[in-house]
Parts: C-alpha cells; sequence; structure tokens
C-alpha cells in the first residue's frame, strides 16, 4: 500500500510541477509520476530533506526539483522542436 501511495503523491507532484511551470509534462499520468519521482530525488539532492513529509517525499524540496526538471525538459524540448 505504500508504494501506491508513493505513485499518487509522485504524480501529484508532477501535475503541481507542470501546472506551476505551465507545461504539459510529455506522457500524461506516468510523466507526471516519473517528473515527481526523479523532481523529489533532484530537490532533496539540492535542498535537502526538509518540510513537511508525506508518503517519504519531503513536500517543498519535491516540488521544487520538479519544476526545475520540468522547466529545463521544456527547454530541451522546444529546442528540439526548433531544429525540426
Amino acid at each position: 500500500m505504500g508504494f501506491l501511495w508513493a505513485l499518487i503523491i509522485g504524480g501529484l507532484i508532477g501535475w503541481v510541477a507542470g501546472m506551476i511551470v505551465g507545461k504539459d509534462i510529455p506522457g500524461g499520468v506516468i510523466g507526471n509520476i516519473i517528473a515527481g519521482f526523479v523532481g523529489a530525488w533532484l530537490g532533496s539532492m539540492i535542498f535537502g530533506h526538509w518540510g513537511p513529509d508525506l508518503a517519504g517525499f519531503a513536500i517543498i524540496p519535491a516540488i521544487i526539483g520538479a519544476v526545475l526538471l520540468v522547466f529545463i525538459l521544456s527547454l530541451i524540448m522546444r529546442g528540439f522542436r526548433k531544429t525540426t
């Protein structure tokens, strides 16, 4: 049950990051979950583990990390679109 809860929270973190940046994450729900997990990892590596904790995610660093990830991915995707 803990793994399912982590998937849900990871998806919500990815969705919130996409809403903050204003860009859709490729892959829909799966993309949101991946962005949430990678963003949480990135945020905890950069900012540490502080703030409220939910399903093993430090929410504030996870959202900040996911926002950074989505922003960087949107820049990369925009670069690929311009070259083709």
